[in-house]
């Protein structure tokens, strides 16, 4: 069972940036799961940010972000980060990261484990 914990959201003015975190609880090491970034609005269903694959580090983008959102993994410290810059109102969500084994996937139902979510306010 992996447990994630998501921190770092808040409310920031348009053009702001924002660093989230996703770091696993216990024993579980990160090191063999790719981890994704996805982001529900209010009334929207849940989208891909982004992930990063669990070897070699790959990453993939939502074209939403892309340019302004950066992915990256410390396995070391057992913990994935969603760099956000460029804020903007349309940003405005709670953002799960999620886990599974090896490579990444755009779906969400491809995710095994989920953390419960960091909001994100992204004032104009």
């Amino acid at each position: 069972q992996v447990q994630l914990v998501e921190s770092g959201g808040g409310l920031v003015q348009a053009g702001a940036s924002l660093r989230l975190s996703c770091a696993a609880s216990g024993r579980t090491s990160l090191s063999s799961y790719a981890m994704g970034w996805f982001r529900q609005a209010p009334g929207k269903e849940r989208e891909f940010v982004a992930f990063i694959s669990s070897r070699a580090g790959s990453t993939s983008y939502a074209d939403s972000v892309k340019g302004r959102f950066t992915i990256s993994r410390d396995n070391a410290k057992n913990t994935v980060y969603l760099q956000m810059n460029s804020l903007k109102p349309e940003d405005t969500a709670v953002y799960y990261c999620a886990a599974r084994q090896f490579y990444g996937s755009l779906a969400p139902r491809a995710y095994d484990y989920w953390g419960q979510g960091t909001p994100v306010t992204v004032s104009s």
